[in-house]
C-alpha cells in the first residue's frame, strides 16, 4: 500500500492508497487522517499517532511499502522523510523534486506550490478533454488555469475564507467571532450584526469566486471546466453553479498519480 502525505500550511493529511485496487490505475483511498501542521513534530510522534490510527482501521505498519510526500512547508519535510525511512523502511518520493512533468507557462515556474501542481496533475487525469480551472479552498484560496494541452497558464491567490473572517474579527473590536456555514436565509440584507457578518463573508466570497471565474473563462477564450477541492468546497457547492465537479481529495489523488507515473508497481502489492 501507498502512504500519501499532503503537508499543508494548516493541516497534514495522511492517506492510505490500495494500489492493487482495479477501479483506478493509481489505486483507491482506504483511509485518511488529518493532523495540525507543526514542523516541530518528530518522526517518532508521527509514528505513534499513525500506528494507532492504522490499527483502528485494521491495518499495520507493515502493510505500507511506499511513501510519497507533497509539502508547502519546507520545515516539515525532514521529519516526514525520517518517518518514512525509520518506520516504513522506504525512501519517500518527494513531489516536485526534479521538476514536474507538465509545461509551466508562467513567469516564475520555480515558485509553483506542490499542492497546486498536484491538483493540476489529478484534475487533468480525472477530467480530460479541455481547459480546466482548479479552485482549492485552503489557508489561501487558489484558482489555477491549465489548458487543453496540459500546460499551466497561471492563476490567482486570494485570502482563504477563514483568514478573511479572522482579519475582520481581529481588526474590529465589537464584531463577534462566528462559525462559517451556509446560510439558511437567502436574503442579503442582514437585520443584526451576526447576520450582516455572515452575509458579507459567505455571499461576498461567492461573489468573489463567481466574478473571478467569469473573468478567467473570458480570458481563456475556450470552454472551461471548473473543479473545486479543499475542505470548504462543499460549503459553497449548493449556492453557486460555477463548479462542474467537486473532488475533495484532489491533492491526495495527485500524489498517488505521481507515484504511479514514477514507479512500476506491478510486482509490489504492499
Amino acid at each position: 500500500m501507498l502512504l500519501a502525505i499532503d503537508a499543508g500550511n494548516t493541516n497534514i493529511v495522511f492517506a492510505l492508497f490500495d494500489t492493487g485496487a482495479n477501479t483506478r490505475p493509481w489505486g483507491e483511498i482506504r483511509a485518511r487522517w488529518r493532523i495540525t501542521t507543526d514542523p516541530r513534530r518528530t518522526a517518532d510522534e508521527y509514528a505513534v499517532w499513525l500506528s494507532q490510527l492504522l490499527a483502528l482501521e485494521g491495518f499495520e505498519r507493515g502493510d505500507i511499502g511506499k511513501v510519497i510526500i507533497g509539502t508547502v512547508v519546507p520545515r516539515a519535510l525532514h521529519n516526514l522523510q525520517t518517518l518514512a525511512r525509520k518506520y516504513f523502511a522506504t525512501e519517500p518520493l518527494i513531489a516536485g523534486e526534479g521538476g514536474w512533468d507538465f509545461a509551466l507557462d508562467v513567469d516564475e515556474p520555480q515558485n509553483l506550490g506542490a499542492d497546486r501542481a498536484l491538483n493540476m496533475i489529478a484534475a487533468s487525469e480525472m477530467h480530460r478533454g479541455g481547459d480546466l480551472i482548479i479552485i482549492d479552498f485552503g489557508t489561501a484560496t487558489t484558482f489555477d488555469l491549465i489548458d487543453y494541452r496540459g500546460a499551466y497558464k497561471g492563476g490567482i491567490i486570494a485570502p482563504g475564507i477563514n483568514l478573511s473572517l479572522d482579519a475582520l474579527v481581529n481588526a474590529a473590536a465589537q464584531l463577534p467571532r462566528m462559525a462559517i456555514s451556509a446560510p439558511t436565509n437567502p436574503s442579503v440584507i442582514g437585520r443584526n450584526t451576526v447576520d450582516q457578518m455572515h452575509i458579507g463573508i459567505y455571499w461576498g466570497y461567492i461573489a468573489m469566486m463567481e466574478g473571478l471565474v467569469a473573468r478567467m473563462r473570458q480570458e481563456a477564450g475556450r470552454p472551461v471546466q471548473v473543479v473545486a477541492t479543499g475542505g470548504l468546497a462543499i460549503l459553497f457547492e449548493k449556492h453557486t453553479d460555477i463548479f462542474d465537479a467537486v473532488e475533495a481529495d484532489l491533492t491526495l489523488h495527485g500524489l498517488a498519480i505521481l507515484w504511479a507515473r514514477s514507479h512500476n508497481d506491478s510486482n509490489d502489492t504492499r
